[in-house]
C-alpha cells in the first residue's frame, strides 16, 4: 500500500551505466610496452624495478588527485606580511609538496648526477615521461634543477656549496638560507620584456663587487620577464657585465643570511601548467655569482638548455601517452551501436594512428637520452646537439595534435574540467614554446649541422643499420640526404627538422618495434601526403594489433 512516503528509487529519473571506470590504481610503468621496451634496448633496464616502483605510485588514486588538487588550488603570490614588510614568497596546496617530495624523492632532480652509471640519463628519461603524465607542472622546477648541473661543475667553489643541497633527495619547501634547508633546488630567468629569445638584447646589468671573475659577487639591476619557478632556492640568470651577456647564480639568500634582492612582481596567469608558478621579477641590486666567463653567458645557458630540451620532448611524449592512454581506456569500455569503440574500424584507426605517433616519440626520446649518458663520446655528443633541438620542434608540435584528438575520442567527457583532458590539452603548448619556441629550434638545427660537422656523420651512423629494412624508408633516406647536401635555407628549416626526425623515428621503429607498427609508420608517415589528419591509415594496416599494444595493459 503507497501511503503517500515517496522513495528515491520510485523517481529516479534514470541508471547510470555505459560509463568507463576512472583510470586509476595501475602501474604506468608496466602498463606501458613500448616504455619498458626502450628502456631497456637504450641501456636502462637495470632499473626497471625501481621505475616500476615508481608507476605504481604515479597511477595511484591518491597520487592522481595530488594532480588535480594542485592545479585547482594554484600558487598565491606573498608580496608582504601583515605589518608591510616585503616576503616576496609564494603559497602552493599541499597536494604541490606531495607531488615534489615524490618526485625529489626518487631523483628526478639530479639523479644521474649524483649517481652516475650507465643508462643513469635513460632511467631518469623514463621518470620523466611517467611523471608528466600525472602532474606535468612539478617537471619545471625538477627539469631546471637537472640542467644547471654541468653549468655549476665548471666553477668549483660554487659546485662544492650547491651541489650536495642539490643531490639531496629530501625535498625542503622552506623559505630558508640554504645552509639551514636539507635539499635545495634551481630555477632560471632569461627572458626580458624587450628580447624574448634575442638574449643578446638583455638589459639586466651586473657591476663587479671587488674585480670580478669567475665565482665571484657582482650586483644584479634589473628586470626578467619570465622567471620560472619562482619558489626555488637559486635560479641561473643572464645579465650584462662589463665584457658583455654572462651567466650568474643569484641565491634567493645572501651568504650573510638576508633575503636577497629578487622582488617578484606579479605570478604569471597561464594557459596551462597552473600548478606551478612563473612569475616576473625585479633585481634591485642583488647579489649573483659569476659563473664562466664574463661575456660567455649564452653558451653557457645554451648547454643548460640542451638538457632541458631534452625534459621538453620526452614530457611531451609522457603526456602524448596519457592522453592515449585514456583514449584507449575510454574505447575499451564504451559501447555505441552495440559495440564498443574499439571495436569499430574507425575508431581503432584513429587509436592506432596516435599509438604510432606516441611510440615514435617515445623511442626517440630515449634514444636521445642514451646520447646523454655517453657524455664522452664524441659521437654522441654530435647526435644529440643536432638531434635535440629537431626532436623538441617536431614532438612537441605534434603533442599538440595528439592531445586535441585523443580528447574528440572522450566526446563532451573529455571537454569539461572533471576529465583530465583539458589539462593535458592546456598543458601540451609550453613544451613547444619554452626554452626556444619552433623556429628557434629549426635554426638551431641549422647551426648545428654547419658548425657542428660531425653532427651528419652521426645522424648517418644513427640511420646506416636500418638501411635495408623498409624500401620506403630507404626512399624517405634518400630525400633526406639530399635536402642535407644541399645549402640549408632558413626558409625550409621546419620542414628540413622534421624530416630529420621522421627518418630517426621510422629507422628506429624499422629496427625495434613490432612489424605491423614499424610497417604502419612507413605507411603513413613516410610516403602518405595525409595532411596530418590521424584516423587516416591505409586499409592494410592492423590497426586493432596496434591499439593493442599500446593500450594500458592493466593487472
Amino acid at each position: 500500500m503507497n501511503d503517500g512516503t515517496a522513495t528515491t528509487a520510485e523517481f529516479a529519473t534514470h541508471e547510470v551505466f555505459n560509463q568507463p571506470p576512472p583510470l586509476v590504481d595501475y602501474n604506468v610503468f608496466t602498463s606501458d610496452r613500448a616504455l619498458q621496451e626502450a628502456v631497456e634496448r637504450e641501456g636502462g633496464g637495470w632499473a626497471a624495478e625501481r621505475l616500476a616502483g615508481f608507476g605504481r605510485a604515479l597511477g595511484s588514486a591518491q597520487t592522481i588527485d595530488w594532480g588535480v588538487q594542485a592545479n585547482r588550488n594554484p600558487p598565491v603570490l606573498q608580496s608582504f606580511d601583515r605589518y608591510g614588510r616585503r616576503r616576496d614568497t609564494i603559497e602552493f596546496h599541499p597536494a604541490w609538496h606531495s607531488l615534489m617530495a615524490l618526485a625529489v624523492g626518487e631523483g628526478v632532480h639530479t639523479g644521474p648526477w649524483a649517481e652516475p652509471r650507465p643508462g643513469a640519463h635513460v632511467a631518469r628519461a623514463a621518470q620523466v615521461y611517467m611523471q608528466c603524465q600525472t602532474e606535468a607542472g612539478v617537471q619545471c622546477p625538477i627539469t631546471m634543477t637537472y640542467g644547471v648541473v654541468p653549468a655549476l661543475r665548471r666553477e668549483s667553489a660554487l659546485a662544492q656549496e650547491w651541489l650536495p643541497r642539490l643531490y639531496s633527495r629530501r625535498y625542503d619547501p622552506r623559505f630558508l638560507p640554504p645552509g639551514e634547508k636539507t635539499g635545495a633546488l634551481m630555477g632560471m630567468g632569461l627572458t626580458e620584456k624587450q628580447g624574448g629569445s634575442d638574449l643578446r638584447s638583455n638589459s639586466t646589468r651586473a657591476d663587479p663587487v671587488e674585480g670580478g671573475g669567475p665565482g665571484k659577487p657582482y650586483r644584479l639591476t634589473g628586470h626578467k620577464w619570465f622567471l620560472s619557478a619562482p619558489m626555488c632556492d637559486a635560479f641561473l640568470v643572464l645579465a650584462q657585465a662589463p665584457k658583455g651577456p654572462s651567466c650568474f647564480l643569484l641565491p634567493r639568500w645572501t651568504p650573510e643570511g638576508e633575503v636577497n634582492g629578487l622582488r617578484l612582481q606579479r605570478l604569471k596567469d597561464k594557459l596551462g601548467n597552473r600548478s606551478n608558478a612563473s612569475s616576473e621579477v625585479e633585481f634591485q641590486g642583488a647579489l649573483g655569482f659569476l659563473v664562466g666567463e664574463e661575456g660567455r653567458g649564452i653558451p653557457g645557458i645554451i648547454e643548460m638548455a640542451t638538457y632541458t630540451r631534452l625534459d621538453c620532448a620526452v614530457g611531451s611524449a609522457g603526456l602524448m601517452r596519457q592522453a592515449l592512454a585514456q583514449a584507449a581506456h575510454h574505447a575499451r569500455h564504451r559501447t555505441v551501436f552495440q559495440r564498443h569503440l574499439v571495436d569499430q574500424p574507425l575508431m581503432a584507426n584513429v587509436l592506432a594512428d596516435l599509438a604510432l605517433e606516441c611510440e615514435a616519440a617515445t623511442a626517440l626520446g630515449l634514444r636521445m637520452a642514451r646520447a646523454f649518458d655517453r657524455q664522452d663520446d664524441p659521437a654522441e655528443t654530435a647526435f644529440r646537439r643536432l638531434v635535440t633541438p629537431a626532436a623538441k620542434y617536431w614532438v612537441c608540435k605534434r603533442a599538440i595534435a595528439v592531445a586535441g584528438e585523443a580528447m574528440e575520442v572522450l566526446g563532451g567527457n573529455g571537454y569539461v574540467e572533471e576529465s583530465l583532458m583539458p589539462r593535458i590539452y592546456r598543458e601540451m603548448p609550453v613544451n613547444s614554446i619554452w626554452e626556444g619556441s619552433g623556429n628557434v629550434m629549426c635554426l638551431d638545427v641549422l647551426r648545428a649541422l654547419t658548425r657542428t660537422p660531425e653532427a651528419r656523420d652521426a645522424l648517418q651512423a644513427e640511420l646506416a643499420p636500418a638501411r635495408g629494412g623498409d624500401a620506403r624508408l630507404d626512399r624517405f633516406l634518400a630525400t633526406l640526404e639530399a635536402a642535407l647536401a644541399a645549402r640549408p635555407d632558413e626558409g625550409a628549416a621546419r620542414r628540413l627538422s622534421e624530416r630529420l626526425v621522421l627518418a630517426l623515428q621510422g629507422a628506429l621503429l624499422v629496427r625495434f618495434a613490432p612489424p605491423p607498427v614499424a610497417d604502419a609508420f612507413c605507411a603513413s608517415r613516410l610516403e602518405s601526403e595525409r595532411g596530418g589528419i590521424f584516423g587516416t591509415l591505409p586499409a592494410s594496416i592492423d590497426c586493432r594489433g596496434i591499439v593493442e599494444r599500446a593500450a594500458p595493459a592493466l593487472d
